[in-house]
């Protein structure tokens, strides 16, 4: 295996890192989880923004330009040889003392490492995931945004530890006011009545395949309400869904003892695995063509991006409609098309939002 480590493409063995490093010390760093079908890295360009600006909200300076991550990142793929891959770059604080101030850190540090790794809950996907509704709170984000993706996952290692302990397969966070507010490293989604309903992204991570998820949603006519919810939602689901990087997208139907609906994934969850699979196929950033030179500027949102870039993720899903049967539960309905301009525009999902509440929930 070879490791992108501060410049160099080094074999696993030599790919050290300092114990004064911050990043080990103190969780002091950032990091994404991307993955590359195929030979396309998906949605890089939006795994690169949130990264750079997690390290912006810690105050951390890359030692790397955008459009030198997203070249490494490719390099790492292509001196492997990985077509589909699970990828983590990294970039911490850097070497410092063993003290906290990190003006002490002189220069970032930045890692990319790319291993082959499937879909993280294997048989489950047809199954279905037992959940449990933990005890620990995730972190408010007044304390530390959750949308920071931090080095620091105790808050998430908490969680996990106790659904572990309780015979889940993934915890389920509230926050501190009470309402639900991810997985233990996932997104949350109740399916009710056909709609889908999900949490404010105040106490849960921005997650780039949550926004993978709300476009198809928009393409396939399903309303999508961002609000607060609770244990009621979960137990009286008719589906229930989490959605991440690494998990992908997977049905959860046991929560606490409750089984979720018909106790095996619904029609709506159907829809939208084969559907997620079928953007997975046709979009990303090719790894394998064209000169490196070039890439990094495609990668990171340049022209040429635009045109070896992904094809539009309503074209796609318009194909996997036509190929899905008819569910009650789902309004699958045509967008009208929208006058061409001389640039194709994915459309944002159009998204009822209800007000978050800062006040404790109730809860009987």
């Amino acid at each position: 295996m070879i490791i992108y480590l501060d410049g160099k493409y080094l074999p696993e063995g030599m790919a050290k890192v300092s114990v004064f490093d911050h990043g080990l010390l103190y969780g002091d760093g950032v990091f994404e989880g991307i993955r590359a079908y195929n030979g396309r890295v998906f949605r890089l360009k939006e795994h690169i923004d949130r990264m750079y600006d997690s390290a912006k909200t810690l105050d951390i300076k890359p030692p790397i330009s955008k459009e030198e991550m997203a070249e490494a990142i490719c390099e790492v793929l292509r001196r492997n040889k990985l077509r589909d891959a699970y990828i983590r770059p990294i970039i911490t604080r850097g070497v410092g003392d063993l003290g906290l101030d990190p003006r002490k850190c002189k220069k970032a540090s930045a890692i990319v490492i790319a291993v082959t790794w499937g879909a993280m809950y294997g048989d489950l996907y047809e199954k279905g995931l037992r959940a449990i509704t933990v005890s620990v709170r995730r972190n408010p984000p007044e304390c530390l945004p959750p949308n920071v993706k931090s080095l620091n996952y105790l808050n998430n290692i908490l969680a996990k530890i106790e659904a572990n302990y309780k015979g889940g397969d993934e915890a389920i966070f509230f926050d501190t006011n009470g309402y639900v507010a991810e997985g233990s490293g996932d997104n949350l989604y109740v399916i009710k009545n056909g709609e889908i309903l999900t949490p404010h992204t105040l106490n849960n991570l921005r997650g780039v395949t949550r926004m993978v998820v709300l476009e198809i949603a928009q393409s396939l006519g399903i309303t999508v309400k961002e609000q607060n919810l609770g244990y009621f939602d979960l137990y009286t689901a008719d589906e229930l869904i989490c959605s991440g990087t690494a998990a992908e997208i997977a049905p959860i139907t046991w929560v606490d003892g409750r089984v979720v609906g018909s106790g095996k994934p619904g029609p709506v969850t159907r829809q939208l695995m084969e559907a997620f699979h079928a953007v997975t196929k046709s979009e990303g950033y090719p790894v394998f063509t064209a000169k490196a030179g070039s890439k990094a500027k495609a990668a990171t949102g340049t022209k040429a991006a635009a045109k070896a870039g992904a094809k539009t993720t309503g074209k796609v899903m318009a194909k996997a409609a036509k190929k899905a049967p008819a569910k009650k539960t789902v309004a699958v309905a045509k967008a009208k098309p929208k006058p061409t301009a001389k640039k194709a525009a994915v459309k944002k999902p159009v998204i009822r939002r209800a007000p978050a509440k800062r006040t404790a929930a109730k809860r009987r």
